[in-house]
């Protein structure tokens, strides 16, 4: 990875609004989420999740990532010391110049801020430059994950998702 100060100092991370959410689909790439977006952004409203994008004001948003503060999956996120992120991503031309990292360094200084003491993550067991990032970045694998989900896409029909992935985490306490 190659820092790119001059992009970095240009790029805003922010929480996301809800005018944001037509362009997490990334001009129709993945417009088969809007459903799972809406979905978050209402948990976000709610108190239960954080919606974060990164965004360049000629280009839009070129990254984002999602927190689940709470889940039924306490060893994912427990609502008290840990959190989960997810749906994190970074438009690929943006990919490798700092702004993953970024976003990363903002969602846990957050966290902190909150009182968490550890966040989890899942990267597909064949992204490989994805977990080199978090690697690089303090998380280690912790567990495998079968990476079974669901959810309903823009059309209403349920996809099933099998992806299998290595659960990672970080002690946010030093």
């Amino acid at each position: 990875m190659i820092d790119d100060p001059v992009l970095l100092s240009r790029v805003i991370i922010r929480h996301a609004t809800h005018d944001d959410l037509p362009a997490l689909e990334w001009d129709g790439e993945f417009v088969h989420f809007r459903r799972l977006y809406e979905d978050v952004y209402l948990q976000a409203i709610k108190g239960s999740s954080l919606m974060w994008v990164a965004e360049l004001q000629e280009e839009g948003i070129i990254g984002q990532a999602f927190v689940s503060l709470a889940s039924y999956r306490s060893e994912l996120s427990d609502g008290i010391s840990r959190a989960y992120v997810y749906g994190f991503r970074v438009k690929p031309v943006y990919r490798s110049r700092g702004v993953g990292a970024s976003i990363m360094s903002m969602v846990e200084t957050d966290l902190i801020e909150r009182g968490y003491k550890s966040v989890t993550l899942n990267v597909g067991q064949d992204n490989y430059l994805a977990r080199r990032l978090y690697e690089r970045l303090g998380y280690r694998v912790v567990a495998p994950e079968p990476g079974r989900w669901s959810y309903i896409d823009h059309l209403g029909q349920r996809q099933e998702v099998i992806e299998p992935a290595w659960r990672m985490e970080k002690n946010l306490t030093g």
